[in-house]
């Protein structure tokens, strides 16, 4: 009897002890799996947080109207699809304008690009867009009154976007454009605009030289009489763009498509007043900015004029904007005055039909510093090329000489040829080797090699989007504040 409850207890103990192996091995499993899914969790965490490191970045040009969205693709970029899906309206003057582009950058002699461009056109275009999702990054430049729709839709998508300016031509837009920009944050997907005029030379080294104090001193407040930072551009319906003349939308012309120009050259002058004079700085619109007063006025066309930069005649909807002589008028100059952050700040953009034989666009502008002023020429002067001079405030000549040497030779460490010679009005001439000159259809690509690296990171600059907002904002409150007067 007790060898049979032996052996019992001895088989019991058996049982017992594979139930007990059973249950640890099914809790390392559950174990295991749980660590997997937390791994896992973690994983796509830090994917989240570093962006799309290493996905592939493929374009969508959506309703491209205007001949920057082709500019965007002037070059390669080693991590983006030669493949470039393409949504657009049927009526395709604006896309046949587009590719066109395209073709010529892939034909071109010296350097072709190889990019193949897959089309679909149809009225329900956007929405096919977001359907298929056959890209990541939206790029966007053409009619901006729709603009800010598509924006909103891309970024409500998950789609990341690359938008030329503006972004915004109204108060209605901007508030759109806030808020897109705190979707983009929830989703985790980049709003950025292409701001080409960074990369203009001596709009660089304005803002490289007044970091110097020795040379520069400090930023002064100025005025409204006198600003301490004046911007003033000067621009033309009529021009040649990659060797031909630029044949323009009809709705280029209407300013409630294309936006006043108070709302839509001034955005690149007020982006410079940022970021050169309150470089890495976030600026707060509703602390920082104050609006003292803004005016907007036409540019009268021709029906020739008209006719050579479209190829077109006035659309009926355009006739409540002819006068008697049969003259379209066109908002596209205005004027701005503010304060940032308590410094004085005026932006001003004309445009003209054509510019006269042997000229183009011109810049003008001023930082005043307690030590120096920093100016931008583009003149007769100056060939029509941009100059930078460097103006002593004060009457330490010597002083300033020493100055001006050291802080050229500062300059020079990161800008490698840029010298400084004499002239006799006691100005200083930023002289500026030609490799260092990139051209205004090459700042795209480095706009977009910008926008390519900031995807990999995962993120923008901190001040960036603040710097953004208040942008949009100086330029349609103006609007707002211009059309009450």
């Amino acid at each position: 009897m007790k060898e049979k409850i032996d052996i019992e207890h001895q088989v019991n103990g058996r049982i017992m002890r594979k139930k007990d192996m059973i249950a640890n091995t099914k809790m390392i499993m559950a174990a295991t799996l749980l660590i997997g899914m937390m791994t896992t969790a973690c994983d796509n965490q830090q994917k989240e947080e570093k962006g799309q490191q290493h996905e592939q970045i493929s374009l969508i040009t959506l309703d491209p109207g205007h001949f920057h969205a082709a500019l965007v693709q002037k070059s390669m970029y080693p991590d983006v699809d030669s493949v470039v899906h393409v949504y657009a309206p049927t009526d395709g003057k604006d896309l046949q304008a587009h590719l066109g582009l395209i073709e010529r950058y892939n034909s071109d002699a010296d350097h072709p690009t190889h990019w193949k461009e897959e089309v679909y056109t149809g009225d329900d275009f956007l929405q096919k867009m977001l359907q298929d999702r056959k890209g990541n990054v939206v790029v966007l430049a053409g009619n901006n009154k729709r603009k800010i729709d598509y924006i909103s839709q891309s970024i409500n998508a998950g789609l990341n976007v690359l938008a030329d300016k503006p972004m915004a031509i109204n108060e209605e837009g901007f508030k759109t454009l806030e808020k897109s920009f705190a979707d983009a944050k929830e989703k985790n997907v980049m709003l950025y605009d292409i701001m080409t005029e960074r990369f203009e030379i001596t709009a660089t080294l304005q803002k490289e030289f007044s970091q110097i104090e020795s040379l520069f001193g400090s930023l002064e407040k100025g005025s409204l009489e006198e600003p301490a930072i004046t911007k003033e551009s000067v621009h033309h319906f009529f021009k040649t763009v990659s060797g031909k003349p630029l044949i323009r939308p009809t709705w280029f012309f209407d300013v409630s498509q294309q936006g006043e120009g108070i709302v839509d050259v001034t955005t690149h002058l007020v982006d410079l007043v940022q970021w050169e004079g309150f470089p890495n700085q976030a600026i707060d619109y509703k602390k920082d900015i104050e609006l003292l007063a803004a005016k907007r006025w036409p540019t009268w066309l021709k029906a020739a004029e008209f006719q050579k930069a479209t190829n077109e005649t006035y659309p009926d909807t355009f006739q409540a904007n002819v006068n008697d002589k049969n003259e379209l008028g066109v908002y596209a100059n205005g004027e701005i005055n503010y304060t940032i952050k308590g410094v004085h700040a005026k932006v001003v953009v004309k445009w003209n039909f054509e510019a006269p034989e042997g000229t183009g666009d011109t810049h003008y502008s001023i930082m005043r510093g307690s030590k120096a002023n920093l100016i931008i020429k583009q003149g007769e002067d100056e060939h029509y090329k941009p100059v930078l001079y460097l103006e002593a405030v004060g009457k330490d000549k010597a002083g300033f000489e020493k100055a001006v040497e050291e802080a050229v030779a500062e300059v020079a460490k990161k800008y490698d040829g840029v010298t400084a010679e004499k002239l006799k009005n006691g100005y200083y001439k930023i002289v500026v080797p030609e490799v260092l000159a990139t051209s205004h259809e090459e700042h795209f690509a480095q706009v977009t090699n910008n926008y390519l690296r900031y995807l990999k990171e995962g993120k923008l600059p901190d001040w960036e989007v603040p710097n953004m907002i208040a942008k949009y904002y100086v330029t349609t409150k103006a609007l707002a504040l211009a059309t009450k007067k």
